[in-house]
C-alpha cells in the first residue's frame, strides 16, 4: 500500500504521520501541496492519504484555511474521485480543519459535482488559550469509522496542541453525525468545549477520518507521559500496539481490502 502525505508551509507534523503511516506497513511519498497541485493523478495514484498538522500557510486567516481553500478549488475533483472509491483519508488537527474546510467532512450527503458549503467547523477553544496536553478519548461503540473501530468501546490517551479545535454544528447536523455513526472519538474532558464532546468524526462510509489529537505522536508507548509508571507496574496494554498505531495499522488494512475489490 502507498500512502501520499501531503504537506505545506507551516506544516510541521509532516515526519511523525510519515513514520506512522510506515509502522502500520505503508510505503510513503511526502509530497508538497504544489507539485500536487501540479499534479493532481497523484491523489488517484494513493491507496492511503494524509493531510498532517501544524501551522500551514502561519495560520494567518484562520487555522487550515489557506490551505483548505487550494485544496477545495483545485483538488476536489480528484479527492472527490478517491472518496468514491473508497480511499481512506486522514487530517490530523490542522489537517482536519482542511479537509473540514474542503468539503470533505463530514460529507453527510455524499460528494457532489461541486464542493458543498461546510457544514460543521473547528473554532477556537473556549479558554481563548492554545492547550497542549495529553486527555482521555473515548471511541463510540458504534463508530463507522475504519480508523477507529478496532478500539470502539475503549478508553485511551492522545495528545492535544491546538487553539483552534472546538467542534461546533447545529443541533441538525449534529444529530445527523451522530446518528449516521459518524463520531469517531470523543473527549472525556471536554477541555476546548467542543459540542458534545467531538474530538473526530469520519464521512457516513466511514474511510474519511478528522481529528483533532495526535494518533501520529503515540506510536510507541514510551511516548506516553506515564510510560515508567505503566512499565512498573507491569501494564497489560504494553503488550499491545500503541493506540495510536492501531489506527493507522487498521487503514492500510483496510486499503488493502479495496485494492482487492478493485
Amino acid at each position: 500500500m502507498h500512502a501520499l502525505i501531503i504537506r505545506t508551509a507551516g506544516t510541521n507534523c509532516d515526519a511523525e504521520l510519515v513514520r506512522a503511516f510506515q509502522l502500520a506497513g505503508a510505503k510513503t511519498s511526502l509530497v508538497h501541496l504544489d507539485r500536487v497541485l501540479a499534479d493532481p493523478d497523484l491523489i488517484g495514484d494513493a491507496d492511503l492519504l494524509g493531510f498532517p498538522g501544524g501551522f500551514s500557510y502561519g495560520d494567518d486567516i484562520a487555522a487550515g484555511r489557506v490551505f483548505g481553500v487550494r485544496v477545495r478549488e483545485r483538488l476536489y475533483s480528484a479527492l472527490r474521485a478517491a472518496a468514491a472509491t473508497g480511499t481512506p483519508m486522514i487530517g490530523v488537527c490542522n489537517g482536519f480543519q482542511v479537509l473540514v474546510q474542503a468539503g470533505l467532512l463530514p460529507g453527510l450527503d455524499g460528494y457532489p459535482d461541486q464542493p458543498a458549503k461546510p457544514a460543521v467547523a473547528l473554532a477556537h477553544n473556549d479558554s481563548g488559550r492554545f492547550i497542549d496536553r495529553w486527555l482521555a478519548m473515548d471511541v463510540p461503540a458504534n463508530t463507522r469509522c475504519i480508523w477507529t473501530r478496532p478500539l470502539a468501546g475503549s478508553t485511551f490517551d492522545l495528545p492535544i496542541a491546538h487553539g483552534e479545535g472546538r467542534f461546533v454544528a447545529s443541533d441538525e447536523v449534529l444529530d445527523r453525525i451522530e446518528a449516521a455513526g459518524c463520531i469517531a472519538m470523543t473527549y472525556r474532558d471536554n477541555v476546548n468545549g467542543s459540542r458534545r464532546a467531538i474530538a473526530g468524526i469520519c464521512n457516513p462510509d466511514g474511510h474519511i477520518f478528522g481529528l483533532m489529537p495526535h494518533p501520529e505522536r503515540f506510536l510507541e508507548w514510551n511516548r506516553h507521559p506515564l510510560w515508567t509508571r505503566l512499565r512498573h507496574n507491569g501494564d497489560q496494554r504494553l503488550t499491545e500496539p500503541t493506540p495510536g498505531l492501531r489506527m493507522f495499522v487498521a487503514a492500510v488494512k483496510a486499503a488493502g481490502q479495496v485494492a482487492v475489490e478493485s
